[in-house]
């Protein structure tokens, strides 16, 4: 059995940046449509649901629900809405954090999506690279690996 984690990433080259990139995020909505969604998600019988708007309990104050965890994303959409925040390392810290308590799958996004994907690739890849914690899947060592893990029951 392999355990995964859905999770955001708002990263950059340094920690300031990165929460700067949140708080703009944040600074664009709306208070009104985070009150509606909120009303909508408040209706909801998950579970799940529940524990997400117990992180932030609606409010925009005090969102970093632990070292570079943010629930902001949470305050307007359904589903997975917390985020990794920090420098390119903070963010690998807190993924390898992750991986040594049993998670080897992660869904990672983000907002804008392509440039998200960009920092994260550019940044936090090569750090997990050197921690050997990835590989490019264009490298014949991850094919034969995924291949190994494809076929092994």
């Amino acid at each position: 059995m392999r355990f995964g984690i859905r999770l955001h990433v708002i990263t950059r080259d340094t920690s300031a940046a990165a929460w700067a990139h949140a708080q703009s995020l944040l600074a664009a909505i709306d208070p009104a449509v985070i009150a509606t969604v909120q009303a909508g998600l408040a209706a909801s019988e998950s579970e799940g649901q529940r524990r997400m708007r117990a992180l932030h309990n609606g409010t925009t104050t005090d969102l970093e629900i632990a070292p570079n965890l943010w629930a902001g994303v949470g305050l307007v959409r359904g589903g997975a809405g917390t985020a990794l925040v920090g420098s390119h390392e903070e963010v690998a810290d807190r993924i390898v954090e992750y991986h040594a308590l049993g998670i080897d799958e992660f869904i990672l996004s983000g907002y804008p999506h392509l440039e998200e994907a960009w920092w994260f690739g550019e940044g936090v890849l090569p750090i997990l690279r050197r921690r050997g914690l990835w590989a490019s899947p264009d490298t014949a060592d991850a094919r034969t690996a995924d291949y190994a893990a494809m076929h092994t029951l």
